[in-house]
C-alpha cells in the first residue's frame, strides 16, 4: 500500500487504543496544551535564548494548571527556534512535525509498540535534538519508523541497531537541558514513513513553504500517542 501521512492516519487510528502510553498516565492526569507560536507574547526572544528562563516558564505554565505534562505543537507554526542556528537558513525552518510531551527531567518513555533500533545519536548543538532514538515498525507488513529526540544520554547507553524493544519497554528517559540539546525536558515525537537514508537524526522543522512535502511524510504523532494529545 502506497501511503501519505493522510492514509497513513486513516489506517492507523483502528490501531491507536492499542498502543503503550510514551509516558507515565493516569487517566485523572491534566493535560495542558502549550502555544509556542507568535500569538504567545510570553516568548520573548530573551527568554527564548535563556534556557534556565524558558525551563522555569514551561514549569510555571505547568503548576499554575496542576498538570502533569504539557503537550503540543504538530504543524505548528513556531517562533521558538528563532532561539538556536540550527534553524537558520535562507528561510528559517519554524514548522514542527512531531508532537511535544513537557515534563520533569528523567520522565520515563515507553515503547508504544514494538519495533527495532533503527540508529541513534547524540545531536548534542544548541537547540538540537541532544540524545535521539529511531525506531522501525512494520504493521500489517507495512514499514514507519518513529522518532525520540531530547532524550537522557543514558538512554543510548547499551543500544545496538537492530536491537528489538518490546510494546511498553522502558527504553529511554527525558534528559537534562546539557543532555536535550539545551531545551526545557521534553520528549519530541514524530512519525517518519520515508527516512530519505537518514539515519540518528531527521528534520523535526521545517521551512514554511516546505510544509507539503514534510507533512506527506510526517503523520500526525497523535494516531500512535493517543487522542489524548490531539
Amino acid at each position: 500500500m502506497l501511503m501519505n501521512a493522510t492514509r497513513f492516519e486513516e489506517w492507523m487510528f483502528k490501531y491507536t487504543e492499542g498502543f503503550h502510553s510514551l509516558v507515565p498516565l493516569q487517566a485523572n492526569d491534566t493535560l495542558l496544551p502549550l502555544n509556542l507560536t507568535a500569538s504567545n507574547t510570553d516568548l520573548t526572544p530573551t527568554l527564548l535564548k535563556d534556557t534556565a528562563a524558558f525551563t522555569h516558564y514551561i514549569q510555571q505554565q505547568l503548576q499554575a494548571a496542576s498538570a502533569t505534562y504539557g503537550y503540543g505543537g504538530y504543524a505548528e507554526n513556531r517562533t521558538v527556534y528563532q532561539r538556536s542556528e540550527v534553524f537558520d537558513g535562507a528561510e528559517p525552518r519554524t514548522l514542527h512535525l512531531g508532537l511535544d510531551i513537557w515534563g520533569d527531567a528523567g520522565t520515563t518513555v515507553f515503547a508504544p509498540l514494538g519495533g527495532m533500533v533503527h540508529s541513534f545519536a547524540f545531536n548534542k548543538a544548541f537547540g538540537d535534538y541532544g540524545a535521539t532514538i529511531i525506531f522501525l515498525h512494520q504493521l500489517e507488513g507495512i514499514p514507519f519508523y518513529t522518532l525520540y529526540g531530547h532524550l537522557s544520554l543514558q538512554s543510548l547507553a547499551g543500544l545496538t541497531e537492530g536491537k528489538y524493544i518490546t510494546r511498553g519497554e522502558a527504553f529511554a528517559s527525558f534528559g537534562i537541558a546539557e543532555e536535550n540539546g539545551f531545551w526545557p525536558p521534553h520528549l519530541h515525537f514524530q512519525i517518519i514513513l520515508d527516512m530519505e537514508l537518514k539515519e540518528g537524526d531527521y528534520p523535526g522543522v521545517c521551512a514554511w513553504s516546505e510544509r507539503e512535502k514534510y507533512l506527506s511524510n510526517c503523520p500526525n504523532p497523535a494516531v500512535i500517542a493517543g487522542k489524548r494529545f490531539l
